[in-house]
């Protein structure tokens, strides 16, 4: 078994660092997004509550695949020259952000209307409150429900290497692979072990930031 992974270390290692770079830069697209969206679900105003809700609904009701195939298939047919690696970071991104929208929503709640009444009460704006005091709460609180979605994401990059985008991520390599040696059990258990190493690594820095930051109740 292990000579599989020792005659291919190449491949298995390049597609390990390109699954991570996949999963970075879509977790820094989910976070920007999915704040901005968590802040107009709880915006004063009823119309940008509705267009946080809209990207929600959106985004979190269709599937994965299906947004890859608009992305990329899609927009290439509409005449928009997108390449794969941007079509497939932004439709992890933006469908995880729609997850990561409720996560933060539901730690706000979590923060006392005292404290925003106060904020307000001393001048300061309803933009200003929510990055001062309000969202940097909510981030604590919700460190654990953030890990499970970025551990999740990690899974769910698997299906851009194997959907029309084909980037060479970890599970397409081990594809490949597995059709030059015809070895499937041992191949495809590296790759397991790979994902294994990145949502192990995901979960230790987890319990370390709950540990440092999360708020106990």
């Amino acid at each position: 078994m292990l000579n599989v992974l020792t005659d291919h270390w190449s491949e298995f290692s390049s597609g390990f660092w390109v699954t991570v770079r996949l999963v970075v830069i879509s977790f820094g697209i989910a976070m920007v997004v999915g704040t901005l969206v968590a802040a107009l679900r709880i915006a004063p105003s009823k119309g940008l509550q509705r267009v946080g809700g809209v990207y929600v609904e959106i985004f979190r009701n269709i599937p994965l695949l299906v947004l890859l195939f608009i992305s990329y298939a899609g927009l290439r047919r509409g005449g928009v020259d997108i390449n794969a690696w941007v079509a497939g970071t932004a439709s992890l991104g933006l469908y995880t952000a729609a997850y990561v929208a409720e996560a933060l929503r539901s730690g706000v709640f979590s923060v006392g209307k005292g404290q925003i009444e106060a904020s307000l009460s001393l001048g300061f704006s309803y933009a200003e409150t929510l990055r001062r005091i309000v969202l940097p709460q909510a981030f604590r609180t919700v460190i654990s429900p953030l890990g499970s979605l970025t551990i999740a994401m990690i899974k769910n990059s698997a299906i851009i290497g194997v959907s029309l985008l084909a980037l060479p991520d970890l599970l397409k390599e081990a594809r490949i692979v597995q059709a030059r040696t015809f070895q499937t059990d041992e191949t495809f258990f590296w790759a397991a072990v790979g994902y294994l190493i990145l949502t192990g690594t995901v979960t230790l820095v987890i319990r370390n930031l709950e540990r440092r930051f999360a708020i106990r109740r």
